[in-house]
């Protein structure tokens, strides 16, 4: 009789020890970036939306944990200095997935006493000391591509897959009604081809959506300024961030879709 009861308790255990291992070893896709990934708290305050808010909704979140790391303000250096990368580094493990976007930020004056969060322009070694009156340090201030280079390369020292996105566009259409293509765009694919991480071209995606929809119709997806998008704007960009993965080939990241 014993025996009986002990052989299912026994199974359960097992039962039970397997399924736990199973959550612990499943891959999470981090999301960094800045307000057009992650507005404020990404609850949506003042109708601001980023588009990794909506990224759970076109993963199979039983098998991959969506943890979305971007917050607005951030540039490629910023998001370092800050400590939020590698408060990151610090639990990303093999089979984790890396998506990130900057650029939006990166223009920006690299020692003004307002933000203090600009880069280098283009993917260069250059650098310039400066004091940073923000953080009232000294501070070595490189280039966008010596910044986007070391997420790629720390994420892939650790096991990770970076995958780097080309920033969304701002509303700004032409005279002849088309946007045109962002230079920082460029540069994260040309760090992408550097570091071998996969790229996902959203600012061409995004454009060609844009042009094709109109200019009145996109209009109403930035209700408070050029940059920063409502729901139905947010839910548009991760509908072609989703696509982008499906025609990632080669990536692993596409079998967790819905």
């Amino acid at each position: 009789m014993k025996i009986k009861i002990i052989v299912p308790l026994i199974l359960l255990v097992v039962f039970v020890g397997v399924s736990f291992q199973k959550i612990q070893n499943k891959p999470v896709l981090y999301i960094i970036g800045d307000s057009t990934v992650q507005n404020g708290s990404g609850k949506g305050a003042d109708s601001l939306w980023g588009w990794g808010s909506f990224m759970n909704l076109y993963f199979n979140t039983d098998k991959i944990e969506i943890q979305n790391h971007a917050k607005g303000g951030r540039s490629s250096r910023t998001f370092i200095t800050e400590g939020r990368w590698d408060s990151i580094v610090k639990t990303i493990k093999k089979g984790d997935y890396v998506l990130m976007q900057f650029g939006h930020n990166d223009g920006g004056e690299l020692a003004d006493t307002l933000r203090a969060r600009g880069t280098i322009k283009g993917i260069g070694n250059e650098s310039k000391d400066i004091y940073n009156p923000i953080r009232k340090v000294n501070e070595t201030v490189y280039t966008y591509g010596h910044y986007m280079r070391k997420y790629a390369n720390e994420a892939k020292s650790k096991g990770a897959i970076p995958i780097i996105v080309s920033p969304v566009p701002r509303f700004k259409f032409d005279d002849k009604n088309k946007i045109n293509k962002d230079q920082y765009g460029v540069w994260a694919q040309e760090v992408s081809k550097q570091t071998g991480a996969y790229f996902l071209d959203l600012n061409t995606m995004v454009i060609e959506k844009y042009e094709k929809i109109g200019t009145e119709k996109v209009k109403v997806f930035f209700p408070k300024d050029h940059t920063h998008t409502n729901e139905a704007g947010a839910t548009l960009n991760a509908e072609l961030v989703t696509q982008g993965i499906k025609d990632l080939k080669k990536s692993e990241l596409r079998k967790f879709l819905k």
